[in-house]
């Protein structure tokens, strides 16, 4: 089983991603101290075509649609498996550098996940 909990950046930037496997299937959360589902993901792999799909829902107002869609994309792609994203992260006010950082630090954990996974496969 894979389990993983990744804390990136600092201050009001600081994301946290948790990663438990289900069977051979990711779960990820992607959120900081205000968590929430503001969106979900679900990235898919086509291995004869050996391409990946994500579908997305998005909560009404919420904007974490960005974050949900990547990760699920680049997880499912390195993966070649089912992924499941859960997106929330919530800063009241946020400014335009804050929304860059998150952006950057939740990337930042994904390939450090894509690197942790691929050497112990999920459902292992």
């Amino acid at each position: 089983m894979v389990e993983y909990e990744l804390t990136k950046g600092e201050g009001r930037a600081r994301v946290n991603v948790t990663v438990n496997s289900m069977g051979s299937d990711l779960v990820v959360l992607i959120h900081n101290r205000d968590a929430h589902i503001g969106a979900v993901a679900v990235g898919d792999y086509d291995c004869e075509h050996e391409r990946a799909s994500v579908s997305v829902v998005t909560r009404l107002g919420h904007k974490d649609d960005a974050l949900a869609r990547e990760a699920a994309y680049l997880l499912s792609k390195s993966m070649r498996s089912p992924v499941c994203v859960i997106a929330g992260v919530h800063l009241d006010d946020i400014t335009r550098a804050e929304i860059d950082k998150i952006l950057a630090n939740t990337k930042l954990a994904i390939d450090e996940i894509v690197g942790a996974c691929g050497q112990q496969k999920p459902g292992n």
